[in-house]
């Protein structure tokens, strides 16, 4: 299902599954790639590379698809493209991410054995990233060529667990996770919170949960009081065992990834977990679609920038990744992709392209909403493992 907005067709960089099978490759230990034909990996020193940067003046750049303004033509990406024309710089942008176990899968034996990837700049999700950086195949970022980042990246999006002071990457987007709701699907029922949507037997089978463990296990920790930056083993379990118990009774209609979409238009979904990405096109397209958040909180993951070790052209990267940090470009991009935009200082001039974008939450979040904007802990190989086993029996992947 194609959604319109600004005269574009999107299929939104989460209209892709962010993880294959519900996540239980994705998140799995050593065995369960091992047994996908990638070998367990080995952590390694980071490797110093030659930078030929100031000699060769381009850029190698690994993105999702639909994750970059274009033009009316459809092919041409006017924020690169002015890029290029202040600084000399040619980017050759690849759209070659479609999955990040695949996209894991396709750079780990270049990175495990040392060598290029090839690319200078992906662009990848939190759990991938700090993979990357817990086996030191990506590079520290130099700050120096980073003022914009370092200045403008957004409070909620600079600590975390896993990349303190984001010494080795920044946020390209931010992905919110809220409660959509279909207003004449619920017909007057009330939906706040997920008990709301677990526990009224008016939305039996109606009820939607996402695919994507952390999201679904996030939202019901916080719902729990607990919080997801900090559970325990028994807080997990005792998630699992509040959404099993809905699956049970068959209040849970199904687990889904971005499919959610087409049910909560037509309302075969009165309520679901969903991500904002989508909700802001929906909403566009459809007067009965909208979103609460929860006072317990929502949460947040982020897609983000690395540049992996013996890349060839880091300064040159840097740069990008610093451009991307001012205000007029990263309100471009804003205004394409819909995600939450992880630069401060950037709503005016986003107004001035789309006055709806810049009042938008769900893009733009304000004081209230980044308070409540909760992240998952990093997690072991061998909780990931364990969490993801637990996770596939409950969904039925």
């Amino acid at each position: 299902m194609d959604h319109q907005r600004n005269g574009r067709t999107s299929l939104s960089r989460r209209s892709l599954l962010r993880v294959t099978a519900g996540g239980a490759l994705a998140l799995g230990g050593a065995a369960t790639l091992s047994a996908c034909g990638i070998p367990a990996a080995k952590k390694t020193a980071g490797v110093d590379s030659d930078d030929h940067s100031a000699k060769e003046k381009r850029i190698s750049f690994s993105n999702w698809t639909e994750y970059m303004d274009v033009d009316d033509s459809e092919k041409r990406h006017p924020t690169l493209d002015a890029f290029t024309k202040r600084t000399g710089i040619k980017v050759k942008y690849t759209e070659d991410i479609n999955d990040n176990v695949e996209f894991f899968g396709k750079i780990k034996p270049q990175l495990a054995a040392g060598q290029d990837t090839g690319r200078d700049l992906i662009c990848v999700t939190d759990w991938l990233a700090a993979r990357l950086i817990r086996f030191g195949w990506v590079q520290k970022l130099d700050p120096s060529n980073l003022p914009h980042a370092y200045a403008n990246l957004s409070q909620q999006f600079r600590n975390p667990d896993w990349d303190p002071g984001r010494a080795y990457s920044y946020p390209w987007t931010g992905i919110s996770t809220v409660i959509a709701y279909n207003k004449k699907a619920l017909d007057g029922v009330e939906v706040k919170s997920v008990s709301d949507m677990l526990d009224n037997p008016k939305l039996k089978g109606r009820i939607g949960f996402l695919s994507e463990m952390r999201d679904s296990i996030g939202m019901t920790l916080l719902d729990l009081g607990k919080d997801p930056a900090k559970f325990t083993d028994d807080d997990y379990d005792a998630a699992i065992a509040r959404l099993q118990k809905a699956v049970d009774k068959g209040q849970i209609r199904r687990f889904t990834g971005n499919d959610y979409t087409a049910d909560l238009t037509k309302g075969d979904l009165a309520a679901c977990i969903a991500w904002a990405g989508d909700v802001v096109q929906l909403k566009a397209d459809s007067p009965d679609v909208d979103f609460v958040i929860p006072d317990s909180g929502y949460m947040t993951s982020t897609d983000n920038l690395l540049v992996p070790n013996k890349a060839r052209h880091k300064t040159n990267a840097e740069r990008l990744i610093d451009y991307y940090y001012e205000p007029g470009p990263a309100a471009q991009l804003a205004a394409y992709i819909n995600y939450v935009c992880p630069v401060d200082g950037v709503k005016a001039e986003l107004a001035k392209i789309d006055e709806d974008a810049a009042n938008n939450p769900l893009i733009i979040p304000d004081a209230a909403m980044a308070a409540k904007s909760r992240s998952f802990r990093s997690l072991s190989t061998k909780e990931e493992t364990a969490y993801e086993e637990k996770f596939a029996k409950l969904t039925g992947a």
